[in-house]
């Protein structure tokens, strides 16, 4: 997104950085703390402001809400992210076969 893109733009953007550290916290209803142990475990890597500042987008929230989840549950953090790492993988895997089949489906037969 370029600086010339309306805030409107931005905001509907589910990869757009809006929300800081402690208003990210906030909605989650967990700690600073519990984001920067996502973010070491490499689950998601928040995007810095000029001032250096954590950045997270709406997706990245969706995924931390999904490890909190996990660790309420008594997973440990660590394999909270590696689940919700793998679930993600097999989500987009998912996608990607659906989008194989439809347009399988839309070839004409090649074995006549």
């Amino acid at each position: 997104m370029t600086a010339d893109t309306p805030l409107s733009g931005r905001l509907d953007d589910d990869d757009y950085p809006a929300y800081t550290m402690g208003r990210a916290a906030e909605m989650l209803g967990t700690t600073p703390g519990f984001l920067r142990a996502i973010g070491e475990a490499r689950l998601i890597t928040p995007l810095r402001s000029e001032g250096g500042h954590r950045r997270y987008s709406r997706y990245q929230l969706r995924i931390a809400a999904r490890a909190r989840e996990l660790v309420d549950q008594g997973t440990p953090i660590e394999a909270a992210c590696r689940i919700v790492i793998l679930e993600d993988q097999l989500e987009e895997a998912q996608r990607i076969n659906a989008e194989y089949r439809r347009a399988a489906k839309k070839e004409p037969d090649s074995s006549s």
